[in-house]
């Protein structure tokens, strides 16, 4: 079984369970449209080959198994106008179940850590900039992400730089409080209503205070290093996304890139998930593939 198969193994009962639809026939029946949860699959897939419209609905037409574990066939697949209006009805409160839900494929742990990165937007002609007043260039995102399994547990989006690093720290953690018991973070994050938020959350926060006076030395030095030093998973999870789905999005408006943002992260932590599951697989039938062992 090929990697894209196991990939599309993963994600479909995901988008069913999400989508609450997967009872429904895939291909569009009597006049109706596609099931949520096959459009949700195929976005994942293009995200995944990290390719057009046009080039993801190309290579799946040469891909039957893969298109049948969806439920469609090769002349079931829409158009690649179809594909792209489609992703304008997924909205981002279903992006955010189906994080939460590929994130669970982890069994991650109760420690967290966050930090921000940058997306680059696709490059667009300067007449389109000039009629749609096209002028931010980078998107910032910042990711919860679990130290220990590096699955991406939630993620906000900004056009804009204003407001401080420790309040989008304190809106994202709301989100799986109950399920986590630490936050890392660097200096940047460093805020006292921070860390008294997160305590009333039942979060320990393991955020260094920057040094002002002598006692700050004392709070730093009451940290588990251990679990501090764990905030860097961020970086390299920052960093695996970007190298293996690619480090700017395709979509033009900032409500299509923050979808899609959403996305990267949901197939980066199944695409993660299938590779732990074959290395498990392989480990127990004694087999020895170095292949399956690389980090994504």
């Amino acid at each position: 079984m090929t990697q894209i198969s196991r990939f599309t193994g993963e994600v479909v009962p995901v988008a069913q369970r999400v989508t609450g639809d997967g009872d429904e026939s895939a291909a569009p029946e009597g006049g109706g449209g596609f099931a949520d949860y096959a459009l949700v699959s195929l976005h994942c897939l293009r995200i995944y080959l990290d390719t057009s419209y046009r080039m993801t609905i190309d290579l799946l037409k040469e891909m039957p198994q893969i298109t049948g574990e969806i439920g469609l066939s090769k002349a079931d697949l829409p158009s690649p106008s179809t594909l792209c209006k489609a992703f304008d009805r997924i909205s981002m409160s279903v992006c955010r179940v189906l994080l939460r839900q590929s994130a669970q494929l982890h069994d991650p742990s109760k420690h967290g850590a966050i930090d921000a990165t940058f997306y680059e937007r696709s490059a667009a002609s300067r007449h389109y900039c000039q009629r749609t007043s096209y002028r931010v260039q980078k998107l910032k995102v910042t990711k919860l992400v679990d130290t220990d399994s590096q699955a991406v547990l939630d993620v906000h989006c900004s056009t804009t730089r204003e407001g401080s690093d420790a309040d989008l720290a304190e809106q994202i953690a709301r989100v799986p409080a109950g399920d986590l018991r630490s936050l890392a973070a660097d200096k940047g994050y460093d805020k006292q209503s921070l860390r008294e938020s997160l305590r009333d959350l039942g979060i320990r926060p393991l955020i260094k205070h920057r040094i002002f006076a002598p006692y700050d030395h004392a709070h730093n030095a009451r940290i588990d290093e251990q679990r501090y030093n764990q905030r860097s998973m961020t970086e390299t999870v920052n960093s695996a996304v970007k190298r293996s789905l690619g480090f700017a999005v395709r979509a033009r408006s900032w409500f299509r890139e923050f979808r899609e943002i959403a996305l990267m992260c949901v197939v980066y932590n199944i695409k993660r998930a299938v590779k732990q599951g074959f290395i498990e697989s392989a480990e127990g039938d004694g087999i020895h593939c170095f292949t399956a062992c690389s980090t994504l």
